[in-house]
């Protein structure tokens, strides 16, 4: 899985952010408890400018390993966000 995560990473970087999305979807289907890429979703949330989506699997990556630094900054921000615009 590490591979399919790593691919869905520099399709990301590049823009590719659906082929990027549906690897970290079936990797987290094959996994749940996968927080690795449940925060790779909300990567990919987040390039489509979706703050809601984002924060929503950024909680869900923090349930799943609340030591997951990213998933905690992700989280922390997207609050500040849409507490900043009275979401």
């Amino acid at each position: 899985m590490i591979e399919l995560l790593l691919q869905a990473d520099r399709l990301l970087t590049v823009g590719l952010t659906d082929q990027a999305d549906a690897i970290y979807r079936r990797v987290a289907e094959q996994d749940p408890r996968n927080a690795i890429a449940v925060v790779g979703m909300a990567r990919c949330a987040l390039a489509r400018e979706d703050d809601h989506e984002a924060y929503r699997l950024a909680r869900r990556a923090l349930e799943i390993d609340p030591q997951n630094e990213l998933a905690r900054r992700m989280e922390a921000r997207m609050h500040e966000v849409l507490t900043a615009r009275g979401e």
